[in-house]
C-alpha cells in the first residue's frame, strides 16, 4: 500500500477535524468494519485502530482489514501504540501514549514518512512533545471517561485553553466528549476531537456520527 501522507502531513480541512477511535473492546458487540463504513459515508477521514489485549496476530489481522477498506475510502489510518504494527499493515501514522516507545525511537522504527501522535496530559508533555517532533497531539482527558478504567486526571475545557499556547501543532482534544460540547472546545484551541464510546456506544450510529460531523461545517 502507497501511505496515504508522505512525506508527513497531518490532514487538514473540515472533515479531518473529527477523529475516530474503533477499538478492539467493542470487537465483540459490534463490526468495526461496518463502523468504518458508516464513518466513511458521514465524511470521516482520520480513524486509529486501538488494540490494548488481544494478541499480535490477532491485531495484526484486524487492523489489516481496517487499513484495506481505509485505504480504499481515502482515510488516514492510526495505529494506537504500537509501531511494530503500524509498520506491518502500511499505516499513515502511529499514536503513543506516555508509557509507549520514546518519540525519537519511534521516529527510528517508523520512519521519516510517518505520521506520529502523542498522547498528553499536562503542559510538560505537550513541550516535550512537541519539542522531540510530534506531528499532533492527543490532549485530555477534557472530561471524565468510560472507556478507560484508569485514566488520567481530568483536565477540562480549561487545562485544554491553558496549552493552547505552547505549541504550534494540531491538538486533538479526547476524553468524554460529545457533540454539543465541540463548539467550546473549539473556542478553547482544539483543532480537532477524538471519539471512541460516543460512536461505538451509539443506538443510531450514523445519527451520531452526523451530529459530530454537522460540528465543523
Amino acid at each position: 500500500m502507497t501511505a496515504v501522507n508522505s512525506p508527513r502531513m497531518f490532514p487538514t480541512g473540515i472533515f479531518f477535524r473529527f477523529y475516530l477511535i474503533v477499538d478492539n473492546s467493542w470487537a465483540s458487540r459490534c463490526s468495526l468494519l461496518q463502523v468504518l463504513h458508516q464513518a466513511s459515508e458521514a465524511g470521516v477521514k482520520l480513524v486509529q485502530y486501538r488494540n490494548k489485549s488481544g494478541s499480535m496476530k490477532q491485531a495484526y489481522e484486524a487492523a489489516l482489514a481496517l487499513r484495506r477498506v481505509a485505504a480504499e475510502k481515502d482515510m488516514t489510518f492510526i495505529v494506537n501504540d504500537r509501531c511494530d504494527l503500524a509498520v506491518a499493515v502500511e499505516a499513515d501514522g502511529v499514536h503513543l501514549g506516555q508509557g509507549d516507545l520514546p518519540l525519537p525511537l519511534a521516529r527510528t522504527v517508523v520512519g521519516q514518512n510517518m505520521l506520529i501522535g502523542v498522547s498528553t496530559h499536562n503542559s510538560e508533555q505537550v513541550r516535550l512533545a512537541t519539542a522531540e517532533g510530534a506531528d499532533y497531539l492527543g490532549f485530555g482527558p477534557i472530561f471524565s471517561t468510560r472507556t478507560k478504567a484508569n485514566h488520567e486526571p481530568v483536565v477540562g475545557i480549561q487545562g485544554l485553553a491553558g496549552v493552547r499556547s505552547l505549541t504550534t501543532l494540531p491538538i486533538i482534544a479526547i476524553g468524554g466528549i460529545v457533540p454539543g460540547s465541540v463548539p467550546a472546545l473549539r473556542r478553547a484551541g482544539a483543532n480537532g476531537v477524538a471519539v471512541a464510546s460516543a460512536i461505538l456506544d451509539a443506538v443510531d450510529r450514523p445519527r451520531m456520527l452526523a451530529q459530530f460531523m454537522a460540528q465543523f461545517q
